[in-house]
């Protein structure tokens, strides 16, 4: 037995120009993750994304340098500051005491 459709309906999805919508966005979107993931291979993100450790340094030698970098999942960002050590000028007193421990952090301990 065959079945009839509709035929009214058949009609309306035949002439109707936003049913073709639909499949123009899901190409986009394939498109766009394409292009996406070929990006991300060329320009090697994929490094700083899942490595473990890494060291990066944003303007070498200017003064705005910046070194960042990450260890066992923590990201620390050093920067330059030039103007404070250029413009204090005077004498000073100890304060106190920094240590660097062996996994790199440092602790400062005050002097009493």
């Amino acid at each position: 037995m065959k079945r009839r459709v509709n035929p009214g309906l058949q009609e309306n999805m035949e002439n109707d120009p936003l049913s073709y919508v639909a499949n123009l966005f899901d190409i986009a979107m394939v498109f766009s993750v394409a292009l996406m993931a070929a990006m991300v291979s060329y320009l090697e993100v994929d490094e700083l994304l899942f490595s473990e450790q890494f060291t990066l340094v944003k303007n070498p030698g200017q003064e705005d340098m910046e070194i960042i970098s990450k260890k066992d999942g923590r990201v620390v960002r050093y920067t330059a500051d030039t103007s404070q050590s250029q413009t204090q000028q005077g004498n000073g007193k100890r304060v106190g005491t920094a240590y660097q421990l062996e996994s790199g952090e440092i602790i400062y301990l005050p002097e009493q």
